[in-house]
């Protein structure tokens, strides 16, 4: 795991005004990565740093001799327009190397000259378009909240809400990669067969129940070979970065379909995620001991678990989800909250989650996106998903304008943001994962 170094000082400040504000997800501490283009323009896509409230082109900065020896393999790259083709797949040291001299170069400590050059490749977010930080070639989605898992479970199953095997393993499912959009894109409503009526036949009809899901999403840096495990001790080396995800799931199609397989139509409409990826390292500050499991939980096995995972393998990430309907918009009134999780309230770690999947020898590849599954934690206000706020729609959601809410209605908008903060350290954001819901066709 990445140690805390120079980057991560609270009190090294930017040259980029912005970055210094107290509220801003991208101050020099942070140092995410994103793809995008200027809006309203015909350029190739391009790689990112996010810096305050703006993006720095990283292949200009390379073009004018700004990277050293160690910093330069990922500068020279970055014109491959797409993380997973050039930045993901370098190890720990060279992405080190190259966090710590785009911290140099945006440092107030930069001379005059270095300002000028990298001010002219500095391009306000507000004027970009953000895409897809990777080519996704696979999606897997776990299900590691134990209390989204339990709350989910009693609903269906009161007197034994767990399956007997969710202390034992991290469960998942593998997910439409083909169907991941960056955060801003709106979404159609899905349509399904629903058979809430079980006296009567199953009917083709635009889902009723329409949820979000508030996840993390970690992307795979360097894959390993078809037929070798990674072991848990070097799990970590093998994730780059974090990402917000909205799971979208249409919960009537989901509960006539899931048996006996799992997931199917009810997720692969859609999957939202922000568009900055957070780095490994820019969340070293904030790594925290696994979650402690209650006395007579069995402990993982072997090959999931580890001393440093034990210490160091839960993230402090507070998380937060709004909602502003359509009249809300009209009206002029704020996006609502309605929940705040955590993502060290989580049963199995991100280490876990990787070594379990490729324990079989599963072939792991650049730019894969794994996701948490709903991250909920043990009160009402930490719920992560409507069904679960709502207790499958048998208690709304009373907003602030008289509206009520049992599951997403049309022109409602969900907005998701995570960030960590520490004492001793500068808070780091991820931006925002937004989508809003367009009527089906």
């Amino acid at each position: 795991m990445y140690e805390i170094n120079q980057t991560h000082d609270q009190n090294l400040k930017s040259w980029v005004e912005q970055a210094n504000a107290p509220d801003t997800d991208f101050p020099i501490q942070n140092l995410p990565f994103c793809v995008f283009s200027r809006a309203c323009s015909y350029e190739d896509l391009r790689i990112g740093i996010g810096i305050g409230d703006f993006i720095l082109d990283v292949y200009p900065c390379y073009e004018a001799c700004l990277f050293d020896d160690e910093s330069f393999t990922i500068a020279v790259v970055a014109n491959d327009y797409c993380l997973d083709h050039s930045v993901m797949r370098k190890n720990a040291k060279v992405q080190s190397a190259f966090r710590r001299r785009v911290s140099e170069i945006l440092s107030e400590d930069t001379d005059e000259e270095m300002r000028k050059i990298v001010g002219r490749n500095l391009i306000p977010i507000a004027e970009a378009e953000l895409w897809r930080p990777a080519h996704i070639g696979d999606y897997t989605d776990f299900y590691c909240s134990i209390f989204h898992a339990t709350n989910v479970g009693a609903m269906f199953r009161p007197d034994n809400p767990l399956l007997p095997n969710y202390k034992w393993i991290p469960i998942g499912y593998h997910g439409r990669a083909s169907s991941i959009v960056v955060s801003g894109t709106e979404i159609m409503r899905p349509k399904g067969q629903n058979r809430s009526d079980t006296e009567q036949s199953p009917v083709y009809i635009p889902c009723k129940n329409l949820d979000y899901e508030m996840e993390v999403g970690f992307f795979v840096g360097c894959g390993n070979d078809l037929g070798e495990p990674i072991p848990i001790e070097k799990a970590e080396e093998h994730i780059f970065g974090l990402c917000l995800v909205n799971d979208w799931s249409a919960r009537d199609v989901q509960a006539w379909e899931y048996q006996p397989l799992g997931p199917f139509l009810a997720k692969s409409f859609a999957t939202t995620i922000s568009p900055f990826v957070v780095t490994m390292e820019a969340l070293a500050p904030f790594r925290v001991p696994v979650f402690e499991r209650p006395e007579g939980d069995p402990q993982p096995l072997g090959y999931l678990t580890s001393e440093e995972n034990q210490k160091f393998g839960g993230i402090d990430l507070n998380l937060e989800v709004y909602i502003q309907t359509e009249k809300m918009r009209d009206e002029n009134i704020e996006p609502h909250l309605l929940s705040r999780s955590n993502m060290k309230d989580l049963y199995w770690t991100i280490g876990q989650m990787l070594a379990h999947h490729a324990s079989n020898g599963c072939n792991l590849q650049t730019g894969d996106l794994m996701a948490t599954g709903t991250i909920s934690g043990d009160s009402k206000d930490s719920r992560g998903c409507l069904l679960e706020m709502t207790w499958r729609g048998k208690e709304p959601i009373q907003l602030p304008n008289g509206e009520t809410r049992r599951f997403l209605e049309d022109g409602d908008e969900v907005i998701m943001k995570g960030f960590c903060e520490r004492e001793g350290f500068r808070r780091i954001g991820f931006g925002t994962c937004r989508g809003r819901i367009l009527p089906s066709d």
